[in-house]
């Protein structure tokens, strides 16, 4: 376990206790708090070390756009672009980091296959369709059609 969560949890338990001896009911509300506090540091752990590669195309159509949206840094990123028969690997990319890779021609629709792992080894894999017509996906698009959509 963690430092931090090791010192809420002695604090809070110290807390805790003393209130309950003012009542018992501000005790069980803060025993609650507690419990959500350690909770949320949990979370918080598991969700550490976790790089997010984002692939789309420059508005040209000339280029790949990588972009880390995560938190941790991707290491040793292999992209496939299909059915180009393009494949590209890229060492590293920081968090919030772009990399573009030029294209000799504009692309009309290819899928990008990505490949990365973060600092602990762990490997990612992705794959995403990219259109230059702006057919890709769109996460906020319902699952079926709602009156006027967009």
């Amino acid at each position: 376990m963690d430092k931090t969560t090791t010192a809420v949890i002695a604090a809070g338990i110290l807390v805790t206790l003393l209130l309950f001896l003012v009542s018992i009911y501000l005790a069980g509300i803060a025993f609650i708090i507690l419990i959500v506090i350690v909770m949320s540091l949990m979370i918080m752990q598991d969700t550490t070390f976790l790089p997010q590669v984002n692939v789309r195309l420059r508005e040209d159509a000339k280029a790949i756009v990588l972009t880390n949206a995560g938190n941790s840094p991707a290491l040793r990123i292999h992209v496939a672009l299909i059915p180009m028969d393009i494949e590209y690997d890229v060492e590293s990319l920081a968090v919030d980091e772009s990399h573009e890779y030029p294209l000799a021609s504009m692309i009309d629709k290819v899928k990008a296959v990505i490949e990365f792992s973060n600092e602990k080894g762990q490997s990612f894999s992705s794959s995403t369709v990219l259109s230059a017509s702006g057919e890709e996906f769109d996460p906020m698009k319902p699952m079926f059609p709602v009156f006027g959509w967009k």
